[in-house]
């Protein structure tokens, strides 16, 4: 893959180079098969739809491999969003790490570090050579809908310090980091997938707080930066998105920043682009503003439309070949670096360094550390073995359309029924969920995220206010919970609704481990950024 490589190549073929299309169904689909033979598009996305476990993963990207080498195209990078905890698209057959407020929890960089080169390292044995991770938004606002627990926490120097290991630790794997979402959707009320986000900080505040992680991770060496879909009047009054900012992409980014890497925009058929602009037009301005890479995940008629898009524009003019060139350049230069002609592996030699003790157990070691218990008033924990015990559970589907997972694999309450003697669990909304508290000794709320979803506050406040000498709460998503029922007497926070995260709650719950984990984010006056307690 030669710097020169590309000097005969057509217009459109250069063009194609700087796309990133999503695709449905498990095996390439004509669709997608069209657009790497007829365009010789730069890379492709996996998505929930496209995976069923990690060896049909593996098989996915051999067979794309193979469509690009039969028609004399170069491989495409194969990007994920694996960002750990609740949004992951490969689950079953590799070693599921925690996500970044669980490590920030911990507040170590080591175990940032550790479990991306070790999620990095199986994901490049399946094929996945760029990974939309990790996030380094800083979490500031409560009712941020969209980041939350994708975020290391509300500090700037932790989300720097901890993004900053991640991406090495990816990179270490031969898999590309691309941090996002650039320059920060951290404090945001609005879901950029649904609305356009406006965040109407001054520069100052900008520089303190959103840029400073992006700043680390450019001195870092980031391979990529993805762009968010937000509007910063501070840095361009004109009312344009970031991903579509001359003055944010090109001034600040580049010129300022002195970032030289691939600059990747966020999906433009999610609404803030794709309702205001539209993904043709959207790929134009993007480009125009200093995009390298440009990504529509979903629909192939907008997929071909845009790409066209870009074409037509500098056939007439209005964007530049030399402008092309230059994001060619990088991207050429971004699969050089990461090996993306590389061969894969049989898959008996990649199963066989999947999912390992080894990995299962630093999945682990860092899950238990972020463990963080924030009341235990009453000394109410740990809970005693012969007591009886109600676990009240959500079931509800996430809220986010950031594509999150509920655990397929078991509950909290089978986590603790190993341990304890006496377990009864109810759905929240089973009939009659609260009836007969007072025949329990211990009652065991459990809330994924009480404050968007009204059954889980609703019945958490009654329970505490019935039986609040008994009741233990646990998040395990959002720490900002406890807000929600402030009077509870114990509360336990986990982060995510994973089986890792979910024995290790009944693992403290048991006294059988100590809480290590400290809040990441303030979770109040009373509960501020690094507090906890011990059993």
């Amino acid at each position: 893959m030669g710097e020169l490589s590309w000097n005969s190549w057509t217009l459109r073929e250069k063009v194609g180079q700087l796309f990133v299309f999503g695709f449905h169904g498990y095996e390439p689909t004509e669709q997608i098969t069209s657009l790497i033979e007829t365009y010789g598009i730069g890379g492709t996305i996996y998505f929930g739809r496209n995976v069923q476990n990690a060896r049909q993963v593996h098989q996915l990207s051999s067979s794309l491999k193979d469509i690009a080498s039969r028609a004399g195209r170069p491989n495409v990078l194969v990007a994920i969003d694996q960002e750990g905890g609740m949004v992951a698209r490969i689950v079953d057959g590799v070693t599921l790490m925690p996500g970044n407020m669980a490590l920030g929890a911990t507040g170590s960089a080591e175990g940032a570090g550790e479990t991306a080169r070790v999620c990095g390292e199986e994901l490049r044995l399946l094929g996945v050579t760029m990974n939309y991770a990790p996030c380094l938004d800083v979490n500031n606002n409560p009712d941020n809908p969209v980041i939350n627990v994708r975020s290391y926490g509300d500090r700037p120097q932790l989300v720097g310090e901890l993004g900053k290991a991640a991406l090495l630790g990816y990179q270490a794997s031969k898999v590309a980091a691309t941090v996002k979402h650039f320059p920060g959707h951290g404090d945001t009320s609005v879901d950029s997938h649904h609305a356009l986000p406006v965040l109407p900080h001054s520069r100052e505040r900008l520089d303190a707080i959103e840029l400073a992680p992006f700043r680390a991770a450019i001195e870092a060496g980031t391979a990529a930066i993805m762009t968010a879909h937000v509007c910063l009047p501070a840095l361009d009054p004109s009312g344009k998105p970031s991903t579509l900012s001359q003055p944010v992409l090109t001034g600040l980014l580049r010129e300022e920043l002195g970032y030289t890497g691939v600059i990747v925009t966020d999906c433009l058929e999610m609404d803030a682009i794709d309702q205001y602009y539209g993904p043709e037009k959207g790929a134009v301005l993007a480009l125009q503003a200093g995009a390298d890479m440009v990504l529509v995940c979903h629909t192939y008629e907008k997929q071909v439309a845009a790409l066209e898009a870009v074409v037509a524009a500098v056939e007439s003019g209005e964007l530049t070949e030399a402008r092309i060139d230059e994001s060619l350049t990088r991207v050429m230069q971004l699969k050089q670096d990461y090996e993306v002609d590389a061969a894969l592996g049989s898959w008996e030699e990649v199963e066989s360094a999947i999912g390992t003790a080894a990995n299962k157990a630093v999945a682990r070691q860092w899950s238990e550390a972020s463990a963080t218990l924030v009341k235990n008033e009453g000394a109410l924990l740990p809970l005693r073995r012969e007591g009886r015990t109600l676990v009240l559970w959500p079931d509800i589907k996430p809220v986010s359309v950031a594509d999150e997972m509920l655990s397929g694999d078991g509950t909290l309450g089978d986590y603790l029924a190993v341990r304890l003697d006496q377990v009864e669990e109810r759905s929240m909304n089973g009939t009659d969920p609260l009836a007969d508290l007072e025949s329990f000794e211990h009652i065991v709320v459990v809330t994924y995220d009480a404050t968007k979803h009204p059954i889980e506050a609703d019945i958490a406040r009654q329970v505490i206010a019935k039986a609040g000498d008994r009741t233990v709460a646990v998040s395990v998503r959002n720490p900002l919970d406890l807000n929600v029922y402030p009077n509870a007497k114990a509360f336990l926070a986990v982060y995510e609704c994973r089986p890792l995260a979910l024995e290790s709650a009944a693992k403290v719950l048991t006294g059988e481990l100590k809480p290590t984990g400290s809040l990441p984010l303030e979770l109040s006056a009373q509960y501020p950024f690094g507090w906890n307690v011990t059993l």
